[in-house]
Parts: structure tokens; sequence; C-alpha cells
């Protein structure tokens, strides 16, 4: 027979870890319904481009980044760590905008989910 502490978790309503996973779930419906609401609202803006080509009657940006021109004299400024920070910079900043956004908060929301399930049951 066990004897139960007066305080223990068995004697209240929800647990500590109870809560953790159920504030996981929660963190996971809100940012999966919360991506998908942006991705399917969200339309992708034009970027600033060196030039514009049209193909197939939709306009296409040129990035800064496939000119040579642009590339040539970063690097002559600043080096490939230059080129290698300005593409990483554009890629980072890519993700926070338009359809990619909404696909950036469903990957934040799983993985902040994830880790509170993790902590739960490892640490708690």
């Amino acid at each position: 027979m066990r004897h139960r502490a007066a305080g223990s978790d068995e004697d209240r309503p929800l647990g500590l870890r109870a809560r953790v996973y159920l504030a996981a779930l929660v963190i996971l419906i809100a940012g999966v319904t919360s991506a998908t609401l942006i991705y399917f609202t969200a339309e992708d803006s034009l970027e600033s481009g060196v030039g514009y080509v049209v193909v197939d009657g939709k306009i296409v940006a040129i990035p800064p980044g496939s000119s040579k021109t642009y590339v040539r004299e970063l690097r002559r400024f600043g080096g490939k760590a230059a080129v290698l920070f300005d593409e990483v910079n554009r890629w980072f900043a890519g993700l926070w905008q338009g359809k990619n956004l909404g696909v950036t908060i469903g990957w934040l929301s799983a993985a902040v989910s994830f880790a509170l399930a993790l902590f739960a049951r490892y640490r708690l």
C-alpha cells in the first residue's frame, strides 16, 4: 500500500507535467493554424533586384546575387566572406516575407512544441 504526500502532483487536478504538455499542444495548434492562414493568404511581393525579366507573362526580379557585376564589386570590397554573408542575409530576410513566413512560423511552432514536450518528459 502506497502512501501519498499531502501536496503531491497526484492530488492536484492537473500536474505540472500535464500543464507543460498542454502548453506544447496549444503552441503547436496555434502555430500551425496561423502558419496555414498566413501561407494561403499571403502574396509573394516583387523582390527588389538589379533588373526585371518577363517569363511566361510573369515579372521576375533578377536578384543582385546573380548579377556578375554586383558579386564582383562585393568581392572586390569585402572579399569572399562578404559575398557569403550577403547570400545568407538575403536568404534569412526572405524567410520573413510572403508565403515563406507561413512556412517559417509552422516550423518554429513545431520546434518549440517539440522542445516543450521533451522538457516535460525528461526534466519534470
